[in-house]
């Protein structure tokens, strides 16, 4: 059975050249300190923030005294995925906030989101990566997480997901909708890419990443797991 699974990378590669930041997160930086003429090896030094570039936040991140990312166990980066496809939508005006009635369209084509499920929504923000206009993004809309936490689709150990900066919409600097995903202990997946590979029902999502002392989250490798196909 195993062998029969399929992986797809969802994650964007940290190129210094053409790399979006959050603003005022450190930049990202790569420098080469050993070379293989001069050491007989070659290594570089990273520095960047914890959530630079495809990342998970842990429920520290915005929840006093909430789990951080050396106190996650891994059944919590590894969760069934749903994607949601508001290109469309995203395209026709940037600030767009992902309605239930959306989430309920897409429940029409392919049954109930699964319980404790991360709920992706595939703006076509990774189109934008590395471009000033990538600042400026879509996200859920706040009735529509509460929705997803009080029918229980997020439930204790789902969470959400998105190929922009954040589930917020970028004009809400309070962080309304990651304050409720944070609530217990849910993770939230940013700067997705590849999502045209991760089927709209039927994957899992795995989280991989350093994990730091007291970490806020992770700079991550983050894969979707497929199905087999028949």
């Amino acid at each position: 059975m195993l062998e029969r699974l399929r992986l797809v990378s969802l994650s964007h590669v940290n190129d210094p050249a053409r790399i979006s930041v959050f603003p005022g997160d450190p930049p990202f930086e790569l420098a080469t300190v050993a070379t293989l003429d001069r050491e007989g090896y070659y290594l570089r030094a990273v520095r960047g923030g914890e959530h630079t570039g495809t990342h998970w936040g842990a429920p520290g991140h915005f929840t006093e005294g909430a789990l951080l990312a050396d106190e996650l166990e891994p059944a919590d980066l590894f969760r069934p995925a749903v994607k949601v496809d508001v290109r469309a939508a995203c395209a026709a005006d940037p600030g767009h906030a992902v309605t239930i009635a959306e989430l309920q369209a897409w429940e029409q084509r392919h049954g109930r989101i699964p319980d404790e499920s991360v709920v992706i929504i595939w703006t076509g923000w990774e189109e934008r990566f590395g471009c000033a206009e990538f600042e400026r993004h879509p996200g859920f809309a706040p009735e529509t997480v509460r929705w997803l936490v009080e029918t229980g689709r997020l439930g204790e150990r789902g969470g959400t997901g998105t190929d922009a900066f954040s589930p917020d919409v970028s004009t809400d600097s309070g962080f309304t909708v990651s304050k409720l995903v944070y609530q217990r202990r849910r993770i939230s997946l940013e700067v997705l890419a590849h999502l045209a590979d991760l089927p709209a029902t039927g994957a899992w999502v795995l989280c991989g990443g350093q994990i730091n002392r007291a970490g806020s989250g992770s700079t991550a490798l983050i894969y979707g797991v497929l199905p087999p196909v028949d």
